[in-house]
């Protein structure tokens, strides 16, 4: 299905069984997975350290970004550029099913380096794209590591980004020059990130950085695409991710952020990141089980735990003749 782009909203989805696996490799480092089939879950808007490429296999994702909403069906490419504001929903009634790839900046980095010649930071200069080759590459990734087998995995990655960069990529654009407004929202951000726990509230952070509460908001808003009470839920998510890959259990993570309790860390946590903070964790803490089934996860619409049927595996199936070409040869 071709993509297409729309500002209109989707129809509401009914309500249908979701599964999702957020996890990662060990020998695939830089990268996490996540598969998933989605019918009520939204993502809020929230934004990634590293790249996101998600490939859709079934049904219709539509992602809100700052210009407008745009949708991706089956055989299409979702990407999204460190940083970027986004939020994710489905955008017709049987919700969506996809494989995400989270690359991190390094990793993208490395193959830019390696396979284009892009200059400075490179990106990718449209979100969608209608790539069902590239989308049966992201599968496979997703099949390898699930095998076990990182070298596979591994390889068809590098051939996977390389082919995007070169079809859709470019080279991210420099900042803007700093204005007084943009100063202030990143000195703002600085002190939400250091005071996460027990931050201030907008008035109180305003008259301390000497400016205006709706100033302080319009400026926020302008620099990071989400004011500042919605960017602190997803740095205290981000944060929350470092702490439960630790091995740090979910209560304790959630008061370090500053969550009243485990159930708002929950709610949150799985609204952004797709699966629960315990869910989350015991995929961490199971890196050295790799290439068994899939975990089951708990989810339910509002965050609380709730039984749901574990991700289908993935058939087994040969390298394509195309790739086998691309890893002797160069990636394509």
């Amino acid at each position: 299905m071709a993509m297409i782009s729309t500002g209109g909203a989707p129809t509401a989805p009914r309500a249908r069984d979701e599964w999702a696996r957020h996890w990662h490799h060990p020998g695939l480092p830089g990268l996490d997975l996540l598969r998933a089939r989605y019918v009520r879950h939204a993502f809020p808007r929230h934004a990634h350290d590293g790249y996101v490429l998600c490939a859709v296999t079934s049904g219709v994702e539509a992602v809100g970004l700052r210009d407008g909403v745009v949708r991706a069906g089956r055989g299409g490419i979702v990407m999204i550029n460190p940083e970027v504001p986004h939020s994710a929903r489905a955008g017709a009634p049987e919700g969506w099913s996809y494989a995400t790839l989270y690359p991190s900046a390094d990793v993208v980095a490395d193959i830019a380096r390696e396979t284009t010649g892009l200059r400075g930071t490179a990106g990718f200069v449209r979100t969608v794209a209608d790539e069902p080759g590239t989308g049966r590459l992201i599968t496979g990734i997703h099949r390898a590591a699930e095998a076990g087998n990182a070298l596979a995995a591994d390889s068809l990655l590098r051939i996977a980004l390389a082919r995007l960069l070169r079809g859709h990529g470019g080279p991210l654009p420099a900042r803007a020059p700093r204005s007084a407004g943009t100063r202030a929202a990143a000195r703002a951000r600085a002190v939400l990130e250091e005071r996460m726990a027990d931050p201030p509230t907008l008035e109180e952070l305003a008259r301390e950085l000497g400016t205006g509460p709706f100033a302080l908001l319009r400026a926020f808003r302008a620099a990071y695409g989400m004011p500042p009470h919605t960017w602190l839920t997803d740095a205290r998510v981000r944060r929350a991710r470092r702490l439960l890959e630790a091995g740090t259990p979910p209560a304790r993570t959630a008061v370090a952020v500053g969550f009243t309790d485990q159930p708002h860390l929950n709610r949150h946590f799985t609204r952004i990141v797709g699966v629960p903070p315990g869910a989350y964790r015991r995929e961490r803490a199971a890196v050295g089980t790799v290439g068994g089934e899939p975990g089951t996860t708990r989810t339910r619409a509002r965050g609380a735990a709730e039984q749901q049927p574990a991700p289908p595996r993935l058939p087994a199936r040969p390298l394509a003749r195309k790739n086998v070409q691309d890893l002797g040869g160069g990636a394509s």
